[in-house]
């Protein structure tokens, strides 16, 4: 974007300027490869989108988005600017022709989290002519960080969209007025915006300890500091600052130097904390009296724990009525694919802290954090290009031990490292096997010449035990079953045309050759089931991939005559019915978790809240059986609507480990555009016991078998069904 005055800053709040970006296309008039230019495309399901000269309102084209089976496709197109006003309007002409198990609409969204509307309310369905429809948005330009519009199906059918527009208090967008935020203390720091000036790091035993001391300071000032939760520091370019001065020093000239920085930073009040009830985990400061340091800087670290701090720190915020952490303000420095030295130090940095502070499973972690902190200083300096940088904070996040924490942007380089190409070929573990259980693409299956059930021994010359020991580390997960999970979908990745592989089949080795394809060419779709379907005439049986809030009270009183329900958690809940399906589920009200949070008064230190309590339906509950499933693919979600639905007094978990990680996530960014999470809050049974890394542990284990594999059988579906009949 262009500024009117580029040598003055633009520092009072609200300051406009009509100079912007132009918004284009939103009569999808300009096509390539018959898809709108600039729109893109989202969802899932099996619906195709493509530019439709027929069938139009205006112009040339409308855009189609047909659907044949039940899924979610949408177009999206991010505005160039946050405008000015108070609120936002988008139009446009809609038609329809059969539309169900869902809606047609228009959307749009204020990130983060200001405002949403995706015309649910409204839903069309079935079959419509074109008409002209609306929704508006209250704006708020000051937590504005994008504003996002588009169209939408959910369910099947056909809808046709055209002649967009965008209006801000009335007016056409494209003399709307852009809105120029303040800049803080923070963004007006940019001496480093092209560097961190700081390369060739020692790695000697001295300036190791250095940069330990360092990481561990520089942490606890960014949580601890009242004016750096001010905001009145760009604490990333501070690092850059002290770190060359202290570079090689003594230990006592290390002290002075950090000493003599922390008076510069400014006083501060002193408060009384008072004594915590209800901990689960204390903060982690013993390091301050145990380190060495001087006493000058030890008592200058001691008496931060008492600091009068603001409710909200710059760095971290928390969700409001979740209570998980907001990390909003790192800068992810998305430019800088291969961040220099001193900007890989920072992400070690910011990383370990962001865990030492806020992950309310810390105490799970196996070894003293403190130690993984030292071992990982020369892997980030040392890391000589891209993938090397990536590969250390993927295995320093592996180390936390959370299902949810991985690297989850699109990285181009651990692409290239696992494999931009793929078989057709579905793996899955058993009996620590590694098993073929089906195929992405039928059709290039069947040329592989692979049958379910086979067990793939050896991959381009290394035995499959050695793969997955030698991977563990780059998987990051809460346990070993989760692990295998993960490292099935690798396995048979590569950049190369082939793959040649060994496999036992009835007793007999074969040799074969895998061709590999690009994802495009394999097609992959996401397998659909319906919510709802009768087992037999006395089991009923639903799958929570598919779940749907609205279907509810119809699918109850279908089967509260039989003689129980198995409910498949063996997939992401498709919709939230903790409380209102377990309502369904039993008599009376039963409590079924508890949380720990932190806050900003004292960083780390994680507290236990009240139970909460999934109501009953009294004498009209469910009477039969309910046989909950489970395996490694129950996560988050599904582990935590399972501790609620198992509260039943006539139910009971067949399956195996789930995948241990629960609690709303809570996203970080890492220098480079590297984009992991954490679970943001520590989930419980209301006894205290430890749900994550061990998951749900199951009634009734059930494993699947490389018999049952090769007999297309569901054994832990049948194990349930059998106990309900007997």
């Amino acid at each position: 974007m262009k500024k009117l005055f580029t040598t003055i800053p633009l520092l009072v709040l609200g300051m406009t300027s009509f100079a912007q970006n132009k918004i284009e296309n939103l009569n999808f008039e300009s096509v390539e490869n018959n898809l709108p230019k600039i729109w893109k495309i989202v969802g899932d399901g099996s619906a195709t989108v493509f530019a439709d000269t027929k069938e139009k309102q205006e112009g040339q084209n409308s855009i189609l988005i047909d659907a044949d089976k039940s899924g979610f496709k949408a177009l999206m197109y991010i505005l160039p600017e946050n405008y000015a006003g108070k609120k936002i309007t988008l139009s446009g002409y809609i038609k329809t022709e059969n539309v169900s198990d869902g809606f047609a609409g228009l959307w749009m969204r204020i990130d983060p989290e200001v405002a949403f509307d995706n015309m649910n309310k409204t839903a069309l369905v079935g079959t419509t002519p074109w008409k002209k429809y609306e929704i508006t948005l209250d704006m708020a330009p000051e937590s504005t960080q994008k504003i996002v519009i588009g169209a939408l199906l959910t369910g099947k059918g056909k809808m046709w969209v055209d002649n967009l527009k965008v209006s801000i208090d009335g007016k056409d967008i494209e003399n709307a007025k852009i809105f120029e935020k303040k800049l803080t203390k923070v963004e007006l720091d940019k001496e480093f915006d092209n560097g961190s000036k700081i390369s060739n790091i020692s790695l000697d035993k001295n300036n190791l300890e250095n940069l330990k001391n360092l990481g561990l300071i520089w942490g606890y000032l960014k949580y601890y500091h009242p004016k750096i939760a001010e905001g009145n520091f760009n604490w990333d370019y501070e690092l850059f600052r002290i770190y060359p001065k202290i570079a090689g020093v003594s230990a006592q000239q290390r002290d002075k130097i950090l000493s003599e920085w922390i008076t510069g930073l400014g006083t501060y009040q002193i408060t009384k904390n008072e004594e915590p009830k209800n901990v689960k985990i204390k903060p982690d400061l013993d390091w301050i009296t145990n380190s060495g340091f001087s006493k000058e800087l030890t008592d200058q670290l001691l008496q931060l724990k008492n600091a009068k701090r603001p409710k909200v720190n710059y760095y971290v915020d928390f969700f409001d009525k979740v209570g998980n952490p907001d990390f909003k303000n790192e800068n992810p420095y998305e430019k800088m694919t291969y961040p220099d030295e001193g900007f890989r130090l920072l992400s070690l940095y910011r990383y370990w802290n962001i865990i030492q502070y806020y992950f309310p499973y810390k105490n799970l972690i196996d070894e003293d954090w403190k130690e993984v902190l030292a071992e990982f200083i020369p892997k980030f300096i040392n890391a000589k290009d891209e993938t090397e940088y990536a590969l250390a904070s993927l295995e320093v996040i592996g180390r936390i031990h959370d299902t949810h924490a991985n690297i989850w942007s699109s990285n181009k380089s651990l692409e290239k490292y696992f494999g931009e190409k793929r078989t057709p070929v579905k793996l899955t573990f058993a009996e620590n096997k590694a098993v073929v259980e089906g195929f992405s693409n039928e059709k290039l299956g069947s040329e592989t010449g692979l049958q379910k059930g086979d067990v793939i021994t050896e991959i381009n010359g290394e035995t499959v035990d050695n793969l997955v020991k030698n991977s563990l580390r780059y998987l990051p997960a809460s346990n070993y079953p989760t692990q295998l999970r993960d490292i099935s979908r690798k396995l048979l990745r590569s950049n190369s045309e082939t793959i040649n592989i060994k496999i036992s089949r009835s007793g007999k080795i074969e040799d074969k050759t895998l061709k590999t394809y690009s994802i495009s060419e394999l097609g992959f779709k996401k397998e659909e089931k319906e919510f709802f379907k009768m087992h037999d005439n006395d089991v009923a049986y639903v799958y929570m991939g598919s779940v749907d809030s609205k279907k509810l009270d119809d699918v109850f009183s279908k089967i509260k005559n039989t003689k129980g329900l198995v409910i498949d958690f063996r997939s992401y809940p498709s919709d939230f019915v903790a409380f209102k399906m377990g309502k369904l589920l039993k008599p009376n009200i039963t409590e079924f978790v508890k949380f720990t949070m932190t806050n900003s008064n004292q960083p780390g230190l994680f507290t236990f809240t009240q139970s909460l309590k999934v109501p009953g339906e009294g004498k009209n509950a469910y009477q039969g059986k309910i046989a909950i499933l489970v395996n490694e693919t129950t996560q988050s979600s599904a582990e935590y609507h399972t501790m609620a639905f198992r509260t039943a007094p006539n139910a009971k978990v067949f399956g195996s480990t789930t995948a241990g990680a629960d609690g709303n996530v809570s996203k970080i960014m890492l220098p480079g555009n590297i984009s992991t999470m954490i679970s943001g809050i520590g989930v419980y049974y209301p006894d205290g016991k430890e749900t994550q890394r061990i998951g749900i542990v199951p009634d009734v284990e059930v494993k699947p078998t490389i018999d049952g594999i090769k007999s297309n059988k569901d054994e832990v579906l049948e194990k349930a069904v059998n106990w309900i009949k007997n």
